[in-house]
């Protein structure tokens, strides 16, 4: 990614190849598999976030905690292949 935004800023051509270049749908899967990633890693860190302030400790809480950081997840992931494409 960091590489992608260094070529991106080098010059109007190099900008124009790189975007050629999303226009192929291996590059679009693998861009929309690392934003996932770094989208559910976000949340999931939210929540280890909030239960070291103390907020769903519990078994109960740490269940319900787990069930909105699989929704919010999905919601990121779906936002992100809708983005991508």
């Amino acid at each position: 990614m960091l590489g992608a935004l260094a070529a991106s800023l080098e010059s109007e051509q190099s900008f124009a190849d790189l975007k050629a270049g999303f226009d192929n749908g291996l590059v679009k899967f693998i861009t929309w598999g690392i934003l996932s990633a770094l989208g559910y890693h976000l949340v999931a860190g939210v929540k280890h976030l909030l239960m070291d302030m103390g907020i769903g400790e519990t078994k109960e809480g740490g269940r319900t905690g787990a069930i909105i950081t699989l929704v919010l997840g999905t919601i990121v992931i779906v936002l992100a292949g809708v983005w991508v494409w």
